[in-house]
């Protein structure tokens, strides 16, 4: 299974952690696709701009960008609560690798804070998609 780090500067200097260390997905948008029920697979970068998707629900650009600016936020959330809740505990919660939310019929995965899908929950096997995402 191919991983790939690198050093991603905090955006926010007063926070406890100045670096995360970022896993990267090497799967492709396409792959993605073609799994079952997934709806939209995209990816961004760390400060939420629109990198590259691809979709078959008929997104509109600008929401297809706001979801990224989304995903982004909740993955720089994460991030800054591993870190610090790493800190603290002395137990290791970093790298961000994977973080799902499942709400009313959709589910959003993201892997490394910056590849994702939105997926339709009663159709898609959740465990393929992070299988997808792991490689």
């Amino acid at each position: 299974m191919p991983f790939h780090y690198e050093l991603i500067p905090n955006p926010n200097p007063r926070i406890f952690i100045y670096f995360t260390l970022n896993f990267r997905s090497m799967v492709t948008l396409e792959e993605l696709l073609n799994i079952g029920g997934v709806a939209a697979a995209g990816e961004f970068t760390p400060d939420g701009k629109l990198v590259d998707y691809k979709e078959r629900m008929n997104m509109s650009k600008e929401m297809v960008e706001m979801s990224a600016q989304f995903c982004a936020t909740v993955s720089m959330m994460f991030n800054t609560l591993a870190g610090a809740f790493t800190q603290l505990t002395k137990t290791q919660w970093i790298p961000q690798k994977i973080w799902t939310y499942t709400g009313g019929e959709w589910t959003v995965i993201i892997a490394g804070g910056t590849k994702g899908v939105f997926a339709e929950t009663a159709k898609t096997d959740i465990n393929q998609v992070i299988k997808a995402l792991m490689s």
